[in-house]
């Protein structure tokens, strides 16, 4: 009989996984459940909410810290960030707008590695673990790293659990880096570049000294869906620049930054707007619409080219935007089954990798989610399951059949 195990601390999670295992009674490990839509379909009679375990365990701002238990919701640590003007500095997705869900967890940003136009500049959430505490899949208790980067010593598990998808581990504590929020936020609009031209701007501004902190282009469709002004009103393609900083550091970087492309109509976006047209290209507002989502990475010099094969070929796709300097491509497609395959056939082999990342159900099952691993390091990711997780019945199949 499927059941919720639904524990109120460590103890309570390290008895239930050490139940299943024994039992041999595979388990869907989830926070809030916003992202239940990411990855394959859990086979799994039996859940493991960890939503009870939540609330701040101690943030020191002077120390540039946090620790959270896995199900504090991320208004939550977002709000107390705020109050003491920090942030999260690589920016997660928020995934809820695409599945219609409520908001997710500090544990399922960690736990997918969610980051958002900032990483470029500022590393995935990996990047910003500095430790936790965890129950394996055999049911025991055990910690890595702590709460400065000095004190990991050993295997950094926090790269390896950070983006297992729940496979691996199940998180109790999250330890974390943060980061002053920006004083002053100002985003350069460049109007009316096509995709290779805007590609080549884009690179032209990450290379210059002027420290940009995110880069983007919406082409003249994405760009009349967005709520701000300047850009849905444009009817062209529009690209994005943003500087972050002290006021008076932003005001010459910006100008510096509007000299680079003279000829070129310009604009410029300040606080409020500039966060909200941040957040759509974040959240992926254009594509909401979108039967099918993916994300691809490949590299920023082969962004434009990829999408044009794509679109030549005849793949079904309706929607399209570019975020990190092109190499970030978002894809909205119809909802044929042939979909998933014919992004796969057109991907640069060993250039790129595509994530499905919003399909129906039976799709997600059916098709790879993630970017097929070659033997070898599926070979690897067999044994590092096998390691934590023997009996393999933390979220089985999730990131890959069979695993």
């Amino acid at each position: 009989m499927a059941s919720t195990l639904k524990p109120r601390d460590t103890r309570d999670v390290a008895e239930a996984v050490a139940w299943a295992a024994a039992e041999g009674q595979p388990l869907e490990v989830l926070g809030h459940g916003s992202k239940r839509g990411l990855g394959r379909p859990v086979q799994a009679e039996h859940t493991l909410d960890l939503s009870a375990l939540s609330g701040i365990l101690s943030y020191e701002p002077a120390e540039l810290f946090m620790t959270a238990r896995p199900g504090t919701p991320r208004a939550e640590i977002e709000a107390a960030l705020a109050a003491r003007g920090q942030m999260l500095p690589f920016e997660p997705i928020d995934l809820a707008p695409l599945y219609g869900a409520g908001g997710g967890s500090i544990g399922g940003i960690f736990a997918a590695n969610l980051a958002g136009p900032r990483r470029f500049k500022a590393g995935a959430a990996r990047d910003h673990l500095l430790g936790f505490k965890a129950v394996s899949g055999r049911g025991e208790s055990f910690k890595s790293g702590g709460t400065v980067v000095k004190n990991v010593t050993g295997y950094d598990l926090s790269k390896l659990a950070c983006g297992s998808f729940g496979t691996l581990a199940c998180f109790t504590e999250i330890t974390f880096k943060v980061l002053p929020a920006a004083e002053k936020t100002r985003t350069l609009l460049l109007f009316g570049l096509d995709e290779p031209a805007a590609i080549a701007a884009m690179a032209r501004a990450g290379g210059a000294p002027h420290e940009v902190s995110g880069l983007a282009h919406l082409p003249a469709a994405a760009a009349a869906l967005s709520q701000v002004g300047y850009v849905r009103d444009a009817g062209k393609p529009v690209t994005a620049m943003r500087l972050e900083g002290t006021a008076i550091s932003v005001a010459a970087r910006l100008e510096a930054l509007r000299g680079m492309f003279p000829g070129i109509a310009q604009e410029e976006l300040h606080g409020m707007n500039s966060g909200r047209l941040w957040t759509e290209i974040r959240d992926v507002a254009a594509l909401l619409d979108a039967p099918l989502v993916w994300r691809l990475s490949v590299p920023p010099s082969e962004g434009a080219a990829t999408v044009a094969r794509m679109r030549s070929t005849g793949a079904p796709v309706t929607g399209w935007l570019y975020d990190q300097a092109g190499g970030q491509i978002w894809l909205g497609l119809d909802g044929s089954d042939a979909a998933a395959d014919k992004l796969r056939r057109e991907l640069p082999r060993g250039d790129g990798h595509a994530t499905l990342i919003r399909a129906p159900d039976a799709l997600r099952a059916a098709a790879a989610v993630f970017q097929p691993e070659p033997p070898a390091l599926v070979a690897l990711t067999r044994r590092v399951k096998g390691a934590f997780d023997p009996k393999a019945i933390l979220n089985p199949g999730r990131m890959w059949a069979g695993i």
